[in-house]
């Protein structure tokens, strides 16, 4: 098994994302995580595995549990990735809008 994770790969899971959106708000146990899904636990444990090893989570020992900490670090460098390409799309919206206002002037109503 290829331990070493492509955070691309982890978040285009939806149950992931959904574990993500999760902790997000509080550091949460494997078993906690787990009662808010219809799947075995063991299947959520390997959704931890790979949100773990993308270190998009945090595993911190408490006495006897392990409690999964959301790491924002690592979702900013997803962010920053990303911010380019959703600035080159609104540019792009906002002159489709711009060419549409443009014609409905000219046009009239369409």
């Amino acid at each position: 098994m290829n331990l070493r994770r492509d955070v691309f790969q982890a978040i285009a899971d939806p149950t992931r994302r959904a574990i993500l959106m999760l902790v997000a708000s509080q550091a949460m146990t494997a078993g906690a995580i787990a009662a808010n899904f219809d799947t075995a636990r063991p299947t959520v444990s390997k959704h931890l595995q790979i949100l773990t090893a993308c270190e998009l989570l945090t595993p911190q020992q408490n006495g006897r549990e392990i409690y999964y900490h959301f790491n924002p670090d690592k979702m900013k460098e997803v962010a920053e990735f990303i911010e380019p390409f959703q600035r080159m799309w609104e540019e792009r919206f906002d002159k489709l809008e711009s060419i549409m206002k443009n014609y409905k002037d000219k046009n009239g109503a369409i």
